[in-house]
């Protein structure tokens, strides 16, 4: 925390002061044999102040049997603390409202505040609490740390207030990052410095923590930081996310059950009106919780398929980063890891299910002479074509592979020695035949193809010994002039031979 910031704050000259009659009030609070007549006399002195406490009490969010005509009365009918408190709140309110061209976003932050002072006191009077106009204010000047980091910080605390749209997680988390302080902490300091009474000052200080170790003090600081959390659901900018969170609060600290917190809402939404006009601010659209609840419904709706839409491209981007992983990028046929997955794969099953298998190499003839002749552009587009050449050449239970330079492969599954050696000629007349230019130039390419196979007798003990005849039959092809194909046939003496490949015969 940074304790500079916060004695900076705490001096500034532009902390909101306590006015006169707040400060006797806050006096009387503390005197256990204050008496109706003393704070009556004091709240009647001020008749601004006495019109509105009666306006309040006789309004239908007190529901009073009977109108109330005079603070004697009031104080007989609600009890000293609560008009005690009622006053207070009034007061301070004055010394709180923004002043003209001020640019802050003042109605969003006494939005949340008066959502969040009638959910403090529904919620206390649902839970037998007898202090409901404690929680009422408290939850009305929770947030007061806010007024003050803007009147001191100005523009900089500003920015930091609108970027996080009425989030009030976020705009902690973006203040803690900025100014290593947050609002919570100034009202707590700010609560501490006016002297309230505990009552006030814990649940103000705890409404985004609640740490409180006082027995007689928890129940109002878990109400106060559950109805902070009501207030951010008509207020803030994600009620699909607030309501999910304070329904587990509520249900955690308060005990209410599902239904008792959507009525709990409800009358919320229903009773902040009344109030917000009490206190002379603007809240702007008053929407019931019903809209709220549908809008997040659709929210979540919207979300869920988000989420749908998201994982599915995550997988498309997933795929996309496999292939690219195991694809050449220049032939745009397999590479040399993918290759030697792949056959170690189709090796193994046809071992164990003794099925053939063929393993086709293939080696560009004279592929020098073309990038001496006719530039590495003209190489390129050779291998290029010949990787489509490939690709249609095998099927999908095939695989066909650049496995380095000029030189490819082809595994084929199911396929014996003779089989791949027809499909190794086709191969080899049609490259002789596809007409490759470059630059207006014809360039003719042949290919040497050597072919070795399994054919279901257990001749090689590993993948690599067939990739070495593969490799041997391809170097007979060359040395018989190129252009041709040369299968890899073990000698009868040597195919018991496990340890090494047998050798190659024309």
């Amino acid at each position: 925390m940074n304790q500079q910031l916060l004695d900076q704050l705490k001096a500034s000259p532009q902390l909101p002061s306590l006015p006169a009659v707040a400060l006797q009030a806050l006096e009387m609070a503390r005197q256990e044999n204050a008496n109706i007549t003393e704070i009556a006399d004091l709240i009647s002195n001020d008749p601004a102040l006495s019109s509105k406490i009666l306006r309040t009490v006789n309004s239908s969010f007190y529901g009073l049997p009977k109108q109330v005509g005079t603070i004697s009365h009031a104080l007989v009918i609600l009890g000293m603390q609560a008009v005690k408190t009622l006053a207070l709140g009034f007061s301070l309110l004055t010394n709180l409202k923004g002043e003209a061209g001020d640019t802050f976003d003042h109605m969003t932050y006494w939005k949340r505040s008066i959502y969040s002072g009638v959910a403090g006191r529904l919620l206390a009077r649902r839970l037998n609490v007898v202090q409901q106009e404690e929680v009422f204010l408290a939850c009305l000047l929770a947030d007061v740390g806010i007024l003050v980091m803007h009147r001191v910080l100005g523009a900089r605390y500003d920015d930091l207030f609108r970027c996080a749209q009425g989030d009030q997680e976020r705009l902690l988390e973006l203040c803690r990052k900025e100014f290593d302080l947050d609002h919570a902490v100034v009202s707590g300091m700010l609560a501490e410095h006016w002297q309230l009474p505990p009552i006030l000052a814990h649940p103000i200080a705890q409404h985004h923590k609640p740490q409180e170790d006082d027995p007689a003090l928890r129940p109002l600081v878990d109400i106060v930081y559950v109805a902070m959390m009501c207030g951010a659901v008509f207020a803030g900018s994600n009620p699909a996310a607030d309501i999910a969170r304070v329904r587990a609060e509520a249900g955690q600290r308060c005990q209410l059950k599902p239904d008792e917190f959507d009525a709990l809402m409800t009358d919320i939404g229903n009773s902040t009106r009344e109030v917000a006009a009490l206190f002379e601010v603007n809240i702007g659209a008053n929407r019931s919780y019903q809209d709220i609840l549908d809008e997040a419904n659709q929210t979540l709706i919207q979300m869920s398929l988000q989420s749908q839409m998201q994982v599915q491209e995550i997988r498309k981007e997933n795929a996309h980063l496999q292939e690219a992983a195991t694809i050449d990028g220049l032939t745009g046929v397999a590479n040399r890891a993918r290759f030697a997955a792949f056959l170690d794969e189709q090796f193994a099953r046809a071992y164990k299910l003794q099925r053939p298998l063929a393993l086709l190499f293939m080696d560009v003839d004279h592929f020098k002479r073309v990038n001496d002749t006719y530039g590495h552009q003209a190489g390129d587009e050779v291998l290029k074509r010949l990787g489509k050449l490939l690709k249609l050449a095998v099927r999908n239970i095939d695989l066909a592979a650049r496995y380095g330079g000029e030189e490819f492969a082809l595994v084929l599954a199911e396929t014996d020695l003779n089989a791949g050696a027809q499909i190794a000629d086709e191969l080899r007349q049609a490259i002789a035949a596809e007409r490759i230019t470059f630059g207006g130039q014809p360039i003719p390419i042949t290919a040497s193809i050597g072919v070795a196979g399994t054919d279901r007798l257990r001749i090689f003990s590993s993948a690599q010994q067939l990739v070495n005849a593969a490799d041997r039959a391809v170097y007979a092809a060359k040395q018989a002039g190129r252009n041709c194909v040369r299968l890899f046939r073990p000698k009868i003496q040597e195919m018991s031979t496990m340890g090494k490949a047998p050798s190659a015969k024309a």
